[in-house]
C-alpha cells in the first residue's frame, strides 16, 4: 500500500537548482514543445531517441567529434536487440572525458581502514595517469589489449583505469578478496597482457597479505608480460621480489617524468570495461562494454538522475568488484570529486562512513541497502551524531530498499534529502530505474525510469501490466547495452542471456511492479543469481568449491529473502555415512572462502536427502528457491524427480 504523503518532496529551490530542470528546458526547445511532468520528458526521451542522446551529449559537454555535422545519423538499426548502433560515426576517448579538468582542486580523496588518508589535485591524477600511460606503452600495451586489476579501491586503480582507456586498451577488475580460483574463472577467460594486483589490504582490523594468491594467480594467466604490485602495506617490493614478471608498480614508474597524457579518439562502440556476469551456470560470462554507450549512460545518470555537478563531493561504498565502482570513477566527467573509501564499512563500527562524509563535506552518499539496514539495526542515529548538512543525497543499491529503511534515512540519517534507491546490472553497468530530483520519494519506491530507457514491466506472455509483479523488460535499444560478450563470436550466450524469453527485448531477471506513482518496486532476481548484501555471485562459483569435497556427493545453492536482504542458503547431499556436524560446516565455509570470496560464504547449510532436477539432468534452483519462499511450482512436468521438492518445505532452520 502506497504511502498517503511523500517522505520527502523537493522545494522550489532544489527544483530550479537541479540540472534535470535545465535539461527539460533544453528538451523542450529540441521537441518543439513544452514538458509539464518527468514523465512526459521520458515519453519523449524513448519516441526520439536520436534527438534525446544527441542533446545529452551536448548538455553535458562530452569531449569527441560526434560523427553528426555532415547530417549522418544518431542512431542505426535503432529497431534491432542486440544490432542497433548509437553514433556510429562517432569518435572519443574515455579517459578524455574524465580528465578534462585541470588544476589544484581535489579530484581524488582517498581513505582506507588503516586510517591513511591521501588527497591527489587534478593536476597531480593528470601525472600519474601520464606515468602508467608511459608504462603500459613500453610494455607495448595496444589499443585492445586487457589489463586486469585484482585491486583495492584506491586512486592508483582510478589512474590505472584511465591510463588504459587513454590508448584504447581494455580494463577489468576484481577485488582482492577474491580467491584464486574466482580470479583465475575471470582474468583467464579475457587473457591479459598487464596484471595489477597490491601488497595486500585492509579489512576488519586486519592487514590481509595476498602475495601467494598474486604468484598463483600470476603462474596460470600465461599471457601477462608483467605483473605490477602497487604498495598499500609497504611491501610492495617484497612481494614483487618473489613473483615471476613482477616490479612494485613505484619502481616500474621511476623512468618516467610527468608529461601530457596523449588520448587516442576511438569509434564510439570501441570496447573499454570487461565486467563479470554472476557464473550462475558456469563461469561467469565476460560481459563487454563500450567506452561510448558507457560514457554517455554515466554522465546522464550522474547529471540528470543524481544532480550531480562540477565540485561536489561524490561518494559510493563499493569494491573493484562491482559495477558501481565503474559507475563511481566516471563522476570526474562532471567535474566532480571522488571520495573512495577501502575497507570494512563497521570497522571500528558503523560510524566510519558517516565520520567520511562529515569531514569531506560529502554531496552524495552512496552504499547499499543492507548497510542502511545494518545502520538501523545497529541503534545508530547519525542524524544526531554527525553533520550531514552537505549531503544533498543518499543513493542506494545492491538489493531492494525496504520500505521500513526508506523511513529510518529520513528518520536516523537525514530529514532534508534526496533518497534515490536505484537498480541496474552489470550487465548494463548503469541503471533501469532510479532518482528524480524533482520527484517526490515515496516510501519503498524507486522514484521512475531512466530517461532514454524504454522500461516497463510485463506478463508471462509478454503483455505491459501495471501494479502488478512481472518481468523488468527494456523495449528498445539504448547506448549502455554490451557490445557483446568476450569468446561469444556468434553472440548465442548474448542472444540467450536477455533476449531468448522475449524476441527483441531486454528481459532483465528481475521481478518489478510499476507503482501509482509512476516508481517501481523491485522485488528480486527472477533468475537464480544470488545478491547477498547487493554483491552478485553465482551458485556455480559455490559448487565449483563444495563439490571438490568428498563428504559432498553434490549441492544446490538459493537465495532466500530473509530480513530485509538475500542470504546464502547452501543445500548438501552427503556421501554415505557422512554427517553434517559443526566441523564439516565450518570447513566447507572455510573452503568457500578461501576458494571463492568471502561474499560467497553461505549463511545456512541444510542437508538434504535428494535434490530435484530436470529430466535432463540439471538441478533446479528456482523451483527449490520458489518452494522455500512458499510460492507454486510451474514446472513440476519438467523434474524427474518432483517428489525431492517436498524436502525444501517449511525447513525450521530456514526460519531464524
Amino acid at each position: 500500500m502506497a504511502a498517503e504523503v511523500p517522505l520527502w518532496t523537493p522545494t522550489q529551490d532544489q527544483i530550479d537548482a537541479a540540472p534535470l530542470t535545465a535539461f527539460m528546458k533544453a528538451a523542450a526547445v529540441k521537441a518543439g514543445a513544452a514538458f509539464s511532468s518527468y514523465s512526459e520528458l521520458h515519453r519523449w526521451s524513448v519516441e526520439d531517441r536520436e534527438g534525446f542522446w544527441s542533446l545529452v551529449w551536448d548538455f553535458s559537454g562530452i569531449v569527441g567529434d560526434k560523427g553528426t555535422d555532415g547530417g549522418e545519423p544518431v542512431l542505426v538499426d535503432g529497431d534491432k536487440m542486440p544490432g542497433a548502433s548509437f553514433f556510429p560515426d562517432a569518435t572519443l576517448n574515455f579517459a578524455e572525458n574524465l580528465l578534462k579538468k585541470i588544476g589544484s582542486g581535489e579530484a581524488i580523496v582517498f581513505r582506507g581502514e588503516d586510517k591513511v588518508e591521501r588527497r591527489l589535485s587534478w593536476n597531480e591524477l593528470h601525472a600519474l595517469t601520464s606515468r602508467l600511460q608511459q608504462l603500459f606503452l613500453s610494455l607495448k600495451v595496444k589499443k585492445g589489449d586487457r589489463i586486469a586489476a585484482m585491486m583495492p579501491n584506491m586512486p592508483e586503480t582510478v589512474a590505472a583505469m584511465l591510463a588504459a582507456a587513454s590508448i584504447g586498451a581494455v580494463w577489468s577488475s576484481c577485488s582482492p578478496d577474491f580467491g584464486e580460483q574466482g580470479v583465475l574463472d575471470r582474468f583467464g577467460q579475457i587473457e591479459p597482457v598487464v596484471f595489477i594486483a597490491p601488497d595486500g589490504y585492509w579489512y576488519n582490523g586486519k592487514a590481509i597479505e595476498v602475495a601467494d594468491k598474486i604468484a598463483a594467480v600470476a603462474a596460470k594467466l600465461g599471457t601477462v608480460r608483467k605483473v605490477l604490485v602497487v604498495d598499500y602495506l609497504g611491501t610492495s617490493g617484497d612481494v614483487a621480489d618473489i613473483i615471476d614478471k613482477a616490479v612494485a608498480m613505484e619502481e616500474a614508474l621511476s623512468p618516467f617524468a610527468v608529461k601530457p597524457v596523449i588520448f587516442e579518439r576511438l569509434p564510439f562502440a570501441h570496447p573499454l570495461y570487461i565486467l563479470f556476469s554472476s557464473g550462475t551456470t558456469g563461469i561467469p560470462k565476460c560481459i563487454v562494454h563500450s567506452a561510448g554507450g558507457t560514457l554517455i549512460q554515466h554522465v546522464k545518470e550522474h547529471r540528470l538522475h543524481a544532480g550531480l555537478t562540477d565540485g561536489d563531493r561524490f561518494f559510493y561504498f563499493t569494491t573493484c568488484g562491482w559495477m558501481m565502482w565503474n559507475w563511481l570513477v566516471s563522476g570526474l566527467a562532471s567535474g566532480a570529486t571522488l571520495l573512495l573509501y577501502d575497507g570494512s564499512p563497521f570497522y571500528p563500527d558503523g560510524n566510519v562512513l558517516f565520520d567520511f562524509a562529515d569531514a569531506e563535506k560529502m554531496t552524495f552518499f552512496g552504499t547499499s541497502a543492507k548497510f542502511i539496514d545494518s545502520v538501523r539495526k545497529a541503534g545508530l542515529k547519525p542524524i544526531r551524531t554527525h553533520d550531514l548538512s552537505s549531503v544533498r543525497a543518499i543513493s542506494s543499491t545492491g538489493s531492494p530498499l525496504s520500505p521500513e529503511d526508506f523511513r529510518f534515512v529520513y528518520d536516523g540519517i537525514k530529514k532534508d534529502v534526496h533518497l534515490a534507491s536505484v537498480s541496474g546490472g552489470t550487465d548494463i553497468v548503469s541503471c533501469f530505474v532510479l532518482g528524480v530530483p524533482t520527484q517526490p520519494v515515496w516510501t519503498g519506491e524507486i522514484q521512475g525510469p531512466g530517461l532514454g530507457l524504454a522500461v516497463d514491466v510485463w506478463d508471462d506472455d509478454g503483455r505491459p501490466i501495471r501494479q502488478e509483479k512481472g518481468e523488468l523488460v527494456c523495449t528498445k535499444a539504448f547506448p549502455s547495452m554490451p557490445i557483446g560478450f568476450w569468446n561469444d563470436p556468434e553472440g548465442k550466450k548474448y542472444q540467450a542471456a536477455y533476449f531468448e524469453r522475449f524476441d527483441n527485448i531486454w528481459c532483465h531477471g528481475d521481478f518489478a511492479e510499476w507503482t501509482a506513482h509512476g516508481g517501481m518496486i523491485i522485488h528480486g532476481r527472477s533468475d537464480a543469481t544470488l545478491n547477498p548484501g547487493g554483491v552478485r555471485i553465482g551458485t556455480a562459483e559455490i559448487y565449483n568449491q563444495v563439490e571438490q569435497m568428498p563428504e559432498i556427493l553434490e549441492a544446490l545453492c538459493i537465495g532466500q529473502d530473509f530480513d530485509n536482504d538475500v542470504r546464502v542458503v547452501l543445500f548438501v547431499r552427503l556421501a554415505t555415512g557422512v554427517k553434517l556436524d559443526d566441523d564439516l560446516e565450518k570447513r566447507i565455509r572455510s573452503k568457500i572462502r578461501s576458494g571463492a570470496s568471502p561474499r560467497h560464504v553461505p549463511a545456512k547449510i541444510v542437508a538434504v536427502t535428494d535434490i530435484p532436477r530436470t529430466k535432463s539432468g540439471k538441478i533446479t534452483e528456482l523451483a527449490v528457491r520458489d518452494v522455500v519462499h512458499g510460492r507454486a511450482i510451474k514446472n513440476k512436468e519438467a523434474l524427474a524427480n518432483p517428489e525431492a521438492l517436498e524436502l525444501f518445505k517449511n525447513l525450521p532452520q530456514l526460519a531464524e
